[in-house]
């Protein structure tokens, strides 16, 4: 063809030749991922942050949906703070094994995607590429994806079990994820059984949380609304202020009310605990009712907890959703992580991302098997060391 050149570096077969080099562009089916704006992961911190991090010898991953981006916090056993991220499309819920050092992520586009991860252990031998790094730094890596349909809008995740379970938003449901994109509705609320069959096709209440236990019976589902109205999640007068529930896996009626758009129910030591956003608090439910033990500047939304640290999320609110955030002041909502001593509700430490925007879910994973993601938290890519990483990890 006139004027096409297949053979120069820059004409057609060459620009084709150079695409897809990236492994953060591989590992994610995204051409976008390797780069990102470096404003979204300036920070500080504040109070025995990286102190108490140290002394409790973890690495948090916290997912940021908006940003596409996993982002590990931990230290070097000097007392020095680490930062470390991986892109992916917008990740959503986390789920750990701790025993096994793996990472369960959630994609929440179209389609649905669960990611793995496991921590690189060390390099194959190669006698063409010469590791010029450490050797295994237990950087988490990619191991596998499964792909599922974008209608199920997951949102949280976690290990009941032994196995992977999520919120279907879309459904109304929680479902268990099998290993090849099949799914099974195993759990629902009884408001959603109007008629023969329960009402799975489309999102009534926003049921967005799981606070898993040993079964879905010993399990607890968050939710915006208990009943299904004609305003639905999304619309601008969709009812939120003391609607939100927390229901009972075992009896599929709600064990506790009066929250506004609770979020991330976790159990922990017996007792069930529970974001509630729309007034930027985070509590524990106590005889039906909500008991705050802390309130914060922003949407609150991930959590989880090591002995008697919750570790809490803040997301700014985003203007659009203003109406459902009706005990915060939207303009100096602020996104960064909280350390809270549950007992006094005292905060120990925090973390902010001044440019950051939506966080949504916090895990953390023992340091001493993952010391975090494969590029640095600072936006650059350390181009070589990824190349190497990728090309002969062990797991």
């Amino acid at each position: 063809m006139k004027g096409v050149s297949w053979t120069e570096p820059d004409g057609l077969w060459g620009r084709n030749e150079a695409l897809w080099r990236n492994p953060a562009q591989v590992a994610g089916l995204w051409d976008g991922a390797g780069s990102i704006d470096p404003r979204l992961l300036e920070f500080y911190v504040s109070g025995k942050w990286w102190d108490t991090l140290e002394s409790a010898e973890i690495t948090l991953i916290v997912s940021r949906e908006y940003e596409h981006s996993l982002i590990a916090l931990g230290t070097d056993g000097k007392g020095n703070g680490r930062v470390t991220r991986w892109p992916i499309p917008h990740p959503s819920g986390l789920a750990v094994d701790r025993q096994a050092c793996r990472l369960y992520v959630a994609s929440t586009r179209n389609p649905n995607q669960i990611f793995e991860f496991l921590p690189a252990r060390g390099r194959q031998e190669r006698k063409e590429a010469k590791w010029r790094g450490t050797g295994g730094d237990k950087s988490l890596v990619p191991v596998g994806s499964r792909f599922f349909p974008g209608c199920l809008y997951i949102h949280d995740i976690a290990l009941i079990g032994r196995e992977l379970h999520a919120n279907s938003v879309g459904n109304n449901s929680v479902i268990r994820l099998g290993n090849d994109g099949r799914f099974e509705h195993v759990w629902w609320p009884r408001c959603i059984e109007t008629g023969s069959e329960p009402s799975l096709g489309i999102n009534y209440l926003q049921l967005n949380s799981i606070a898993a236990g040993n079964s879905i019976n010993e399990s607890f589902f968050s939710a915006s609304s208990e009943r299904i109205s004609s305003r639905r999640p999304g619309h601008r007068n969709f009812p939120v202020k003391g609607r939100g529930v927390i229901f009972s896996g075992k009896t599929g009626e709600p064990v506790a009310r009066g929250l506004t758009r609770p979020h991330s129910a976790r159990l922990h030591r017996g007792r069930l605990w529970v974001d509630n956003s729309g007034y930027g608090e985070m509590g524990f439910i106590d005889d039906g009712k909500f008991e705050a033990v802390v309130r914060l500047n922003g949407w609150t939304r991930g959590l989880c907890f090591h002995e008697d640290i919750a570790f809490l999320g803040t997301s700014k609110v985003i203007p659009r959703f203003g109406q459902y955030a009706p005990g915060l002041d939207i303009e100096s909502s602020i996104c960064g992580i909280h350390m809270v001593d549950v007992r006094s509700g005292e905060i120990i430490g925090s973390l902010i991302w001044p440019h950051g925007n939506q966080v949504f879910s916090i895990e953390w994973l023992p340091a001493g098997c993952v010391s975090g993601f494969p590029l640095p938290g600072n936006g650059r890519t350390r181009k070589v060391e990824i190349e190497e990483l990728f090309y002969n990890f062990r797991t």
